[in-house]
């Protein structure tokens, strides 16, 4: 600031100097008139005119050091903006602007130049001049030739891909009776409170729980004991309920994704067969094709029948009509009708051919003996099923109408087992109502289900209510488990190992998870070592029958060890050979 002030008082002085020497110049000019212009002579008087001009530049020095003392007291006093000085902002605006705030301006030549050095890119008569030259040309053709060879890469890759993963295996045709477990209840007075059909349709919410897709009711029809002349399909017994009750049974369970099936053996209160005696095979026969017309209009999507081996070979015109009328499906109904048939033998020889001459959707037999430990005979049988026959027609059970219950059977500490034996093997479970919690018979084989309840039990019966909620909780999980894991719905089995107490299989499909299933009968523990191409070492643990013997999430499955009547259900993912 004090140089520019500076510079300003010089070029001040300079300007004082100039009007002072030309001042008498001027004033002489205009004192001698035209004249007076022309060439004058020397003389004293020119001598005697520079005294006034030099006392005049004194004058002015000592204005100018004035004015620069001014201008230095000006410079020391502080830039504040308040006070007096802002009462004498508008004539001090150029001393304020010099001691109080610098303005940079950038000149007019130096934006000019900005702008000129701002790329505006190339307009279109350019870039076509320039796309035009032979070295863009062969960029492009350069680079469109590497992008398609690319995406071909990329393709071909895609394609091989696909060619060399494993194929998916098509799903098998499977029907609504080979995805959850059928539950029997044989006896409709035994089942509920009500003792009627109105009971049973009060806790079809439970059986839905426990994810069974069929509930087999009955019999229920009018059927006196070995009389043929007081059969009548079309009624219902008084004991069992009324028409209207059996509606709302079938409503009911349809709201619940569960089918409902109609046992109709004849002859089920009698002693004399199934069918009464040979000789009225055919009467019934011809009686039973009107009633199955008749219950199939009320929506029952199947039907189940004891002795089916005597009427298909006594009568095999009339069992072709029965078996038409269940099988023949029509367009009005989405679900295909079940036909079921149960016989008392047990070789797995006869239950095979059996299965194969009468035609029927499944066959329950006694292939699974209650109380027989010769594993080696099991695994044989099925294994022996298993080939024969496609999956989806073969069903186990243990115990029954005739049978019992499957903690009389096998005795309270191997239920467990027995349900998870019942929920892997390849085909259809039926359960046994009362089975899913251990219920023994008592006096007679159709004993009083048990309900818990918010009562307070103390003792034993308390122990009782505890071991009741913990089979019904694994076979609910067995069974909930079954309906979601393809290799246990139709997945392939293969047996693993078998001896005199202990069986071990794999159930696998396609890619999906691995499930070993180890069972041990033996009343002492058991080590099962199973190894193979399609097994690792190491399994985890999905359900075990008793926790204390398996605590831990993972086994080794060339040293598996089982407690006393102990069964487990292990998984392991797949593993591409």
């Amino acid at each position: 600031m004090s140089g520019m002030n500076t510079e300003e008082t010089n070029v001040d002085l300079k300007d004082a100097e100039t009007r002072d020497a030309a001042g008498p110049a001027a004033a002489g000019l205009d004192a001698a008139g035209p004249e007076d212009a022309g060439p004058q002579n020397s003389g004293p008087e020119v001598a005697t005119e520079p005294a006034p001009v030099a006392a005049d530049t004194d004058a002015t020095e000592a204005d100018v050091s004035e004015a620069d003392l001014d201008q230095e007291e000006q410079e020391k006093q502080p830039m504040t903006g308040g006070g007096e000085r802002a009462e004498d902002a508008p004539s001090a605006g150029a001393e304020a602007e010099k001691n109080g705030s610098v303005k940079l301006k950038i000149p007019e030549e130096e934006e000019e130049e900005e702008e000129e050095e701002k790329f505006t890119g190339l307009n279109k008569e350019e870039l076509l001049r320039v796309a035009g030259t032979p070295g863009w040309v062969r960029t492009r053709w350069a680079l469109l030739v590497v992008f398609w060879l690319g995406w071909l890469g990329m393709l071909g890759g895609a394609v091989l891909i696909v060619l060399r993963a494993p194929r998916c295996r098509d799903l098998p045709a499977t029907n609504w009776w080979n995805h959850g477990p059928l539950y029997q209840v044989g006896d409709i007075r035994a089942f509920s409170a009500a003792r009627n059909l109105k009971g049973l349709e009060q806790k079809v919410s439970s059986l839905s729980q426990l994810k069974v897709r069929g509930l087999v009711v009955g019999p229920i029809h009018v059927a006196p004991a070995d009389n043929v002349e007081g059969l009548s399909f079309e009624e219902i017994s008084p004991e069992a309920g009324n028409p209207e009750q059996f509606k709302v049974l079938v409503q009911t369970a349809h709201k619940k994704g569960i089918s409902v099936v109609l046992d109709l053996t004849p002859n089920y209160q009698g002693s004399s067969g199934p069918w009464f005696s040979n000789t009225s095979v055919t009467y019934v026969a011809e009686r039973l094709k009107s009633a199955l017309v008749f219950w199939l209009d009320k929506g029952v999507d199947g039907v189940l029948l004891s002795g089916v081996e005597r009427v298909a070979s006594v009568v095999p015109s009339q069992w072709t009509d029965i078996r038409a009328i269940v099988q023949n499906g029509t367009d009005e109904r989405l679900n295909k009708r079940v036909l079921i048939g149960v016989t008392e033998r047990s070789s797995a020889e006869d239950v095979s051919t059996l299965l194969s001459s009468t035609g029927v959707d499944l066959l329950i037999s006694r292939v699974l003996r209650p109380g027989s430990t010769d594993t080696a005979e099991l695994a044989r049988s099925v294994q022996l099923l298993y080939s024969a026959h496609n999956q989806t027609s073969l069903a186990w059970s243990l115990g029954g109408r005739a049978e019992g219950h499957l903690a009389s059977l096998v005795g309270p500490a191997l239920v467990k087992l027995y349900q998870l034996l019942l929920l892997t093997l390849p085909g259809t479970p039926v359960i046994n109502y009362g089975d899913e919690i251990g219920l023994i018979d008592e006096d007679n084989k159709f004993p009083k289900m048990l309900w818990d309840s918010d009562e307070e039990l103390n003792g034993t019966l308390q122990e009782e209510r505890a071991e009741r909620l913990s089979c019904r909780s694994f076979f609910r999980g067995l069974s909930e488990l079954r309906g979601k894991e393809r290799p246990l719905l139709f997945g392939d089995f293969l047996l693993l190992s078998n001896s005199s107490s202990s069986l071990a299989y794999l159930r696998e499909w396609d890619q999906s998870e691995r499930y070993v299933v180890a069972l041990n009968w033996a009343e002492e523990a058991a080590v099962l070592q199973l190894s193979g191409a399609a097994l690792p070492q190491q399994a985890t643990v999905v359900f075990s029958t008793n926790s204390s013997v398996l605590p831990e999430s993972s086994v080794d499955l060339t040293d598996l060890r089982l407690g006393p009547g102990q069964a487990a259900l292990l998984k392991f993912p797949y593993i591409r050979v």
